[in-house]
């Protein structure tokens, strides 16, 4: 089995969910400097350190603490270097605490909705022609274990509800989905109910409720990121196989629905994002591999390097704005675990990444959305302390975070989807000690 405990310790922000001990027990390897939660014998969680030797030190026990906007989970026990920079922050990190004013914005609204049929985090979501939402796969949980699902629902915004919908012919999480221009939904790779990544893909029809097999990738991946491009293909670039991070990319054809190979990547990464530019090109940044990005071109196949960011970040979020730019948010640093707050812009036009207006706390496995006025909305993470359900709003014109509400509970690895009439879906995650069904919208 591939060490995928490991990463879903990554991706849950350095913690092991709901499994407490699966990460420290077993003969995987762990990732120096990572913590995860485990079982302490007064009913409390601890937390345990990876050592440099890729394994667990002994659990830490400590009692949770409680947070404005958030959910207290086991105390912070990452190395020194890593702690400091939570604290001191790089460029305005660090997690908000104490008596220091926050600015806030007009404060959006979030109102609960229907819920979906099943918890689950790590799905994805994805908007169809007919306005509905596409909720696919991702992980549940239940009582000491957790395990991906194949099953999908749709979410009707008339109604406000969601109701099944044909089952993938696979289990899945760490997945991409992707709207294709003739409205069917492409699902590609991801983790299997067995541990292992995987090669398959298969197509949503809205108009049938199904999905049927499309063609194979050429590599297993989970982890990676699917990017429409203009010609109407699907770049899928990067992720994870096995024990190794990917630089392998390939291209979807819609209509031969065949993957083929591309020029690969210049480093291999995951937790990485990809964006496409308003120029046709897509960005790569950050991820497993550090600070460093690069730009796909889709005419002539091949990736190249460009400006890198300020900060190393994986498992951040990127928002192409309005005027071009791209907004980076977040993220977990590269190496030291700590949990960012700081964001910067990258400039298609010079190629390089600049510092602009930090969050008010750091916040990892983030999502960030582009609002109808230009705004960016920030939904949820966690800061290395708690699993978060406040929100803050990136205001395009003045480069600065304020405060904009809570959500009704925390969520960290939920989807955030722009519905057309402006609202905001805000579905499922994982609060610290379930998967959620709940859902709500932001407007």
């Amino acid at each position: 089995m591939v060490p995928m405990l490991a990463r879903l310790c990554i991706v849950l922000s350095c913690l092991c969910v709901g499994f407490l001990g699966a990460c420290g027990g077993g003969t995987e390897k762990c990732v120096p400097g990572l913590s995860v939660v485990c079982a302490c014998t007064n009913g409390q969680r601890g937390a345990q350190t990876c050592t440099s030797a890729g394994t667990f030190a002994a659990c830490v026990c400590s009692a949770p603490t409680e947070d404005d906007g958030g959910t207290a989970d086991a105390e912070d026990t990452s190395p020194p270097d890593a702690a400091a920079a939570d604290d001191s922050g790089d460029s305005g990190t660090g997690v908000s605490g104490g008596d220091a004013p926050v600015a806030t914005a007009p404060q959006g609204i979030f109102a609960p909705t229907g819920s979906m049929t099943v918890g689950r985090y790590a799905h994805t979501a994805t908007l169809l022609g007919n306005g509905k939402v596409l909720i696919a796969g991702g992980f549940t949980t239940r009582p000491g274990d957790y395990f991906a699902i194949a099953s999908a629902e749709l979410y009707d915004p008339a109604t406000g509800t969601f109701t099944a919908t044909g089952n993938m012919s696979a289990e899945r999480v760490y997945h991409t989905a992707t709207m294709l221009p003739d409205g069917k939904v492409l699902v590609a790779g991801g983790v299997g109910l067995g541990g292992d990544e995987l090669a398959s893909a298969e197509l949503y029809d809205s108009a049938t409720g199904t999905f049927t097999a499309t063609g194979s990738m050429t590599a297993a991946r989970s982890d990676h990121l699917a990017t429409l491009l203009g010609n109407g293909k699907v770049l899928i670039a990067g992720g994870y196989e096995g024990a190794n991070s990917l630089a392998s990319a390939e291209l979807y054809d819609p209509a031969a629905r065949v993957f083929t190979a591309t020029d690969s990547m210049t480093v291999a990464r995951f937790a990485h994002t990809a964006t496409l530019l308003s120029n046709g090109k897509v960005l790569i940044a950050g991820g497993s591999d550090g600070p460093s990005a690069e730009l796909y071109d889709p005419g002539v196949g091949t990736f190249t390097v460009t400006g890198s960011m300020s900060a190393a970040r994986a498992y951040h979020a990127a928002t192409l704005l309005g005027n071009g730019k791209v907004l980076i948010a977040g993220g977990s640093g590269h190496g030291s675990g700590a949990r960012l707050a700081s964001a910067e812009l990258y400039d298609p036009a010079a190629g390089t990444f600049t510092a602009t207006g930090s969050m008010s706390m750091a916040r990892t496995v983030l999502r960030a959305t582009l609002l109808s006025d230009g705004g960016v909305i920030i939904t949820g993470g966690y800061d290395g302390v708690h699993f978060l359900a406040s929100a803050e709003l990136y205001d395009v014109v003045a480069g600065t975070f304020a405060a904009s509400g809570s959500m009704n509970v925390a969520r960290n690895s939920h989807t955030a989807t722009v519905l057309p009439d402006g609202k905001v879906l805000i579905a499922g995650g994982y609060d610290g000690t379930i998967s959620l069904a709940s859902a709500e919208l932001y407007e």
